[in-house]
């Protein structure tokens, strides 16, 4: 979208928010004329837009019922739901409080979600609610989070999933500098989960730092499937978002957008959206895989990908820019590690990598080729064995500022598996020959008497 398209889209835009709601559809149509597209893109920033005056006309009243339900709750510390011991509240959202609690049955820890009054009287989005759950709790997958039940009591519905001990990727970024190897090991445990899901049906539809917990162990956890979506009844990916009047879950209002294109709600956290969830069309696998390389963006950059002061702006980033190029942050990041991203960030979906699968085998690849670097580096000459090796150790202040002066030049690793990759063929011929004469010596220096029986040779008495 050329920079004139842009400014006319900004126009309208500010144009729009200045009347009143009720005046809005006519002034888009005079504005906006035949031009489709146009209206759709100031649509969608309208849309973002009215999430905040939508949170402060909030009436008083419904405040002072949320504060008093938020009372009710926290007592329930220290009491049992079920056969759950509740210890102590670890996090709230739309989709209710979470609680660490102990499982009297099995001796063992459990994350208890307890759902919202208001969502568990919905038989509808509880009957849709079970069948996700059910979903998702049979992908028998180490890198995604295991739901043990989903339960009720006089008073409550719940859902108890494994607790998982360590910290968020959001946090883990703030807190650790992180290497080409950490992020490519964290990078392929989240494809490996967008995999599994994706080969079952479902897609996660909010993949964010948030939603990714490191346990101590380095393996890696993907949580949250409360806005996940799976196929329908014939088989096709089923878009809540588009087709239903009420959204599939409640998240929190920076996650819920309401869309003035539709009868449903565009859903997600806006972000890690990808621009077809961003414009409330349907949304299936390659959504998620945008998303993925929006966090990937940033485990590499310690930048998002599309910033913004507001989820309006950036909304308007992820639908109309383009991220600052890798190589300009990160002067020394492999060019296949550049590719990898610019491939999932495509914001036509036909572009994008067609599959987690494919995603997940260049990850595997690259890492592969870096680890192989790293040998013969190390198997080199002893001046090779004090330069740094794929950023072990990059400081913490440039990963999260990214700036190119506070980080090291390309390791001799990385010169290595760029040499081999430019030079591929040469590379194989060398090999193949240095074998032909190693195998012809061989045979030279060990030769012996030989039979030969018409076209057959045998080699005798070798020893």
């Amino acid at each position: 979208m050329n920079a004139e398209k842009l400014a006319k889209i900004e126009e309208i835009y500010h144009a729009v928010l200045e009347v009143s709601p009720k005046k809005r559809p006519s002034l888009l149509a005079n504005a906006c004329g035949d031009d489709d597209e146009l209206r759709r893109e100031v649509e969608s920033l309208l849309s973002f837009a009215d999430v905040s005056s939508s949170l402060i006309d909030k009436p008083p009243m419904d405040v002072a019922a949320e504060m008093f339900v938020k009372k009710k709750r926290s007592k329930i510390v220290g009491t049992k739901i079920g056969h759950y011991k509740i210890i102590k509240q670890i996090g709230a959202g739309g989709m209710g409080e979470v609680f660490l609690a102990e499982d009297t049955r099995l001796d063992r820890q459990a994350a208890v979600k307890i759902l919202p009054q208001e969502f568990a009287e919905d038989a509808e989005r509880m009957r849709r609610f079970v069948r996700e759950a059910k979903s998702a709790s049979a992908l028998n997958q180490p890198n995604i989070i295991t739901i043990y039940e989903i339960g009720e009591t006089k008073t409550t519905h719940f859902i108890a999933t494994e607790y998982i001990e360590g910290e968020t990727l959001h946090t883990h970024l703030k807190n650790q500098s992180v290497s080409f190897k950490t992020v490519l090991e964290i990078a392929i445990q989240v494809a490996s989960a967008l995999d599994a899901a994706h080969r079952a049906g479902i897609v996660h539809r909010d993949i964010k730092p948030e939603n990714v917990m490191i346990r101590p162990d380095g393996l890696v956890k993907i949580l949250d499937f409360g806005i996940a979506k799976i196929r329908d009844e014939g088989g096709g990916m089923r878009d809540e978002a588009e087709t239903d009047d009420s959204s599939l879950f409640i998240p929190p209002p920076s996650a819920l957008i309401p869309s003035v294109t539709s009868p449903g709600m565009i859903i997600g956290t806006a972000n890690y959206m990808s621009p077809e969830q961003a414009r409330g069309k349907t949304v299936v696998a390659r959504s998620d895989i945008f998303s993925f390389g929006i966090v990937l963006y940033e485990m590499l950059t310690g930048k998002r990908a599309f910033a913004g002061d507001n989820a309006m702006d950036a909304i308007g980033a992820i639908l109309h820019k383009e991220p600052i190029p890798l190589n300009q942050l990160l002067p020394e990041v492999p060019p296949e590690i550049e590719r990898i991203v610019n491939k999932t960030l495509r914001k036509d979906r036909d572009e994008r990598y067609q599959t987690a699968k494919d995603l997940l085998i260049d990850l595997r690849d690259i890492k592969q080729d870096l680890e192989f670097a790293v040998k013969l580096e190390r198997s080199g000459s002893p001046n090779t064995h004090s330069k740094e090796q794929l950023r072990q150790t990059a400081p913490a202040d440039a990963l999260q500022t990214g700036r190119a002066s506070d980080i090291h030049a390309t390791s001799s690793a990385e010169y290595i598996v760029n040499n081999i990759k430019l030079h591929k063929f040469g590379a194989i011929a060398a090999l193949v020959l240095l074998i032909t004469v190693s195998v012809s010596a061989f045979f030279y220096l060990n030769r012996s008497p030989i039979l030969t029986d018409k076209d057959t040779v045998l080699i005798a008495d070798f020893e």
